[in-house]
């Protein structure tokens, strides 16, 4: 009875290792084959998503110059001498082209979102502080102001398109 034990066990140990053994390769296989399979579906989807994500990030940086103060002083003439009026024109223009870019943020990053939304809101806020200086009395002065501005620091609009740029950079 004990040779018998003995018998079943010689035979028994060495097919469980081998077959554990070949489970844990063919466990190993398709993982690797799992693993494959989604990198070639990912490298697929990456290469239609692209040039989505290129034209996103172009649209983006014309956005960005579109609301650059110095080009959107140039491009937005006053309709009256109000100055109130003017920096409403001025940020109405802003928020529509923003609102007009919306769709974009889902094909960038949130980081380069975020600093888009700043370098819109610091743009506002610039035209606004210009409004509220004491010098500013009529829309063209208002323009004169916001220009001064720019004189000593870039414009907020600068720092994202560095950011974009660098951004898209790496995706290459």
């Amino acid at each position: 009875m004990e040779q018998q034990l003995i018998d079943l066990l010689m035979y028994t140990i060495p097919a469980l290792v081998t077959g554990a053994i070949a489970y844990l390769f063919f466990r190993e296989h398709v993982d690797n084959e799992s693993k494959r399979r989604n990198f070639l579906i990912a490298k697929d989807l990456q290469k239609e998503a692209f040039p989505i994500r290129l034209q996103a990030y172009e649209r983006m940086s014309l956005f960005l110059e579109r609301i650059a103060p110095a080009k959107l002083l140039t491009r937005i003439h006053p309709t009256s001498s109000n100055k109130e009026d003017y920096e409403n024109l001025l940020v109405a223009t802003i928020e529509q082209e923003f609102e007009h870019n919306l769709s974009q943020q889902i094909y960038v990053s949130d980081q380069c979102w975020n600093i888009i939304i700043a370098a819109k809101n610091a743009t506002i806020q610039l035209i606004r502080k210009a409004n509220m200086n004491e010098k500013t009395d009529t829309a063209n002065k208002l323009r004169e102001v916001v220009l001064t501005e720019l004189i000593d620091k870039p414009a907020p609009s600068n720092a994202a398109l560095s950011f974009i740029k660098q951004e898209v950079g790496e995706l290459w």
